[in-house]
């Protein structure tokens, strides 16, 4: 019996410290992905070249400046080929006028074009059920009216609802 016990709890020690093993890894590549990118924020600061605010650069790209959260902590955008990466804090979630809903995963990326995020990775809305945001586009014909999200349909939004910057709230699962 004493034989079993001891197998039993060794087992469970040894599961236990490889859980520990696995968290202590994942806290690392968290923090090596964040000295990471305060590296080169840093980096494009000492070369004099100063980051849009993400509400201005969607702006520019004729998108409501709210579609992203305050509490995004910063971004990555490559011109050239358009990739535009959001990290946020946590997986969060923000409430809109409307009574919409969009969640976030802690890394969003898109292609920003004009008018339009595509192939977006990260951004759910409740529509009955959560499901995935594909797109999100402005029309070019009536740009002041309504926003598309592309979630396997088209469901529109009105335009206003987005461009007031909203606080997230960190929830459990994307």
């Amino acid at each position: 019996m004493e034989g079993a016990l001891s197998k039993a709890s060794s087992f469970l020690l040894a599961r236990r410290a490889k859980k520990e093993m696995n968290s202590i890894g994942d806290d690392f590549n968290s923090l090596s992905s964040t000295v990471e990118t305060s590296a080169k924020l840093l980096f494009n600061r000492l070369k004099g070249r100063m980051q849009t605010p993400l509400p201005d650069l969607l702006h520019s790209y004729n998108l409501p400046r709210g579609i992203f959260p305050k509490n995004a902590t910063h971004y990555e955008f490559d011109e050239a080929t358009g990739k535009l990466t959001v990290m946020l804090p946590w997986i969060c979630e923000c409430c809109f006028r409307d009574s919409s809903i969009l969640r976030y995963a802690a890394t969003v990326t898109a292609t920003l074009q004009h008018g339009k995020l595509v192939d977006v990775e990260g951004i759910k809305t409740k529509v009955l059920i959560w499901v995935k945001v594909a797109a999100i586009s402005v029309p070019t014909d009536h740009p002041g009216d309504k926003v598309y999200f592309s979630v396997g349909m088209k469901k529109s939004r009105p335009r206003e609802v987005y461009e007031v910057l909203k606080d997230a709230l960190e929830v459990e699962e994307f």
